[in-house]
């Protein structure tokens, strides 16, 4: 592994805003002029460090203010730097998920660009696998679930807006790398933890915030503990 990859607790606020509004500008210019954009006026040197993150992207209903997916890709490998990984990331999220037609020019009005900045995955060790459980954090663990050519991951937003418990956490990943919800029991699956921040923007090109992902999993899931 990288060990000069940064983590997603090295940046600031501002750094995060920078990297909602990069993506933005880089699917907005791709979409324009199928040109891929080069980051500019980057705030900070570390965000040329490798890194590592996801983009997604939701559609608003100015109606009703719900939001639905529209587009969600990132990447596990620190290979490259934070930023050119997010240019990519923005751009694959509005054209290469294959759940849904490519976004036109003419959506990005009504889209909610959201950035995701990822640690590097550790694996999880346990003597017996039903203690996996007890090793994953809810609101601050995504996970990665791998068994041969099988893989797949869930973001650590994912169980907060469904409100999973650790299990299911870990079931819904085992399905999202195609494999039986019960695979992470299985001793030749391999899972890993990983920890994310996130910064979204309100409103499409409004202001931007960070998710404290541990506050809207005790309001949406427990709201008689809040």
């Amino acid at each position: 592994m990288a060990s000069n990859t940064l983590h997603p607790s090295e940046l600031t606020f501002e750094e995060g805003v920078y990297l909602v509004r990069l993506a933005r500008r880089a699917i907005e210019e791709y979409l324009k002029s199928g040109v891929k954009i080069k980051p500019k006026d980057i705030p900070s040197e570390k965000l040329l460090k490798p890194g590592m993150t996801f983009t997604t992207l939701e559609t608003i209903d100015k109606r009703t203010g719900k939001t639905n997916l529209r587009g969600c890709i990132g990447f596990l490998a620190p290979i490259r730097s934070l930023v050119e990984v997010l240019v990519d990331s923005a751009i694959e999220a509005a054209t290469g998920d294959p759940r849904f037609p490519p976004v036109e020019l003419s959506e990005m009005d009504d889209i909610i660009v959201e950035v995701t900045v990822l640690s590097e995955p550790i694996l999880l060790k346990v003597e017996k696998r039903t203690d996996l459980p007890r090793h994953v954090i809810i609101g601050r663990h995504g996970l990665v679930v791998e068994r041969g050519l099988y893989k797949g991951t869930l973001l650590p937003v994912v169980p907060i807006e469904y409100c999973w418990d650790e299990e299911t956490f870990l079931a819904e990943t085992c399905l999202k790398a195609g494999l039986r919800p019960d695979c992470w029991l299985d001793p030749s699956t391999k899972v890993y933890y990983y920890e994310g921040r996130v910064f979204r923007e309100k409103t499409p090109r409004g202001e931007i915030y960070e998710r404290d992902m541990n506050t809207e999993y005790r309001k949406l899931c427990f709201p008689s503990r809040s």
